[in-house]
């Protein structure tokens, strides 16, 4: 090797310390959120369930401003339970009125249902899984108050609720919401039993941090993944259950349509009227479908150890 002739001064350059620049190499700007929608846009078959939900529940409004008829009103008309034609696009019911308005009716009525009582769910089910979770004391009670509950029927208690409160939108969701938080606080709870005793949550105790703080700081992010599932499964859940009490009488009230009250109405006369059956099973079977697949890919999306 050739032997140079260079001071150490020559061959080195001593680089002074810029905070700015040091700031700029150390500085990310990685986000949550913006990581998870990221992750989520990756898995195309969800992207596009979205836009067809989407889709579906914006033609839900644009329909009904286009049908001819409305949705609780039977026309001056001796025909009765007509085929699809080009004046009843979906056909029309046992009394003559017209199915494309009461389909797109009845998926607004069930979308908003299973929207109110996915919320209250959750937010039951975060605040007493956290709570249960957590606090020691609180455990027992929690815990017996869970068995309680879930040792009996569900149908049992919607039934009695509906005797007693009446048949209502609000009755409805206040007792699908009643029945409904158990499977989410008891995933919280065991989540926040994994974590309660980490290292920065004892740190964060030794400091005198609120309880509150500590819960929604420390531990709720943590959840966000399981939050987001059962969210998304309790829309089609909710929907499938509104469509079993109705058919047993137990749902919503006559005078508001719902997909469950559709599909109640045609089980005697689908094998000869399969119209009746076919258009509200359909926005059934999308909107599982759909919240079931989103959910789950939403679900692993939020997930920290899937980001980049």
């Amino acid at each position: 090797m050739e032997e140079t002739n260079l001071t150490e001064k020559e061959l080195f350059t001593l680089v002074e310390y810029s905070p700015e620049d040091a700031e700029k190499t150390g500085y990310s700007d990685y986000s949550y959120w913006k990581s998870v929608f990221a992750t989520f846009l990756k898995n195309k078959v969800a992207v596009t369930l979205l836009v067809l939900f989407i889709a579906v529940v914006i033609f839900s409004f644009v329909a009904l401003s286009i049908a001819k008829f409305d949705y609780n009103m039977a026309p001056n008309t001796p025909d009765m339970l007509l085929t699809p034609n080009s004046t009843y696009w979906f056909g029309t019911d046992s009394i003559g009125r017209d199915m494309w308005s009461r389909v797109w009716y009845s998926s607004q009525v069930s979308l908003k249902l299973a929207g109110i009582v996915a919320l209250g769910e959750c937010l039951i089910g975060v605040i007493i899984g956290c709570l249960w979770g957590y606090i020691r004391k609180l455990d027992r009670f929690f815990t017996e108050l869970y068995n309680i509950i879930a040792n009996v029927p569900q149908i049992i208690y919607l039934t009695l609720i509906a005797f007693i409160v009446g048949q209502g939108f609000w009755s409805l969701a206040m007792a699908l919401i009643f029945t409904g938080w158990l499977a989410m606080a008891r995933n919280v709870r065991n989540l926040v039993l994994m974590y309660r005793d980490r290292e920065y949550n004892l740190a964060s105790r030794c400091l005198g941090t609120p309880l509150r703080r500590i819960l929604t700081k420390n531990l709720v992010p943590y959840l966000v993944s399981v939050v987001i599932l059962r969210l998304a499964l309790s829309i089609p859940n909710t929907i499938s259950l509104e469509s079993t009490l109705s058919y047993l009488g137990l749902g919503l009230p006559l005078d508001i349509p719902s997909l469950g009250i559709l599909l109640r109405d045609a089980r005697t006369v689908f094998l000869n009227f399969p119209h009746l059956l076919i258009f509200p099973a359909l926005i059934v079977s999308l909107i599982t479908i759909t919240f079931y697949l989103i959910g789950n890919a939403f679900s692993d999306a939020s997930d920290p150890r899937n980001h980049v």
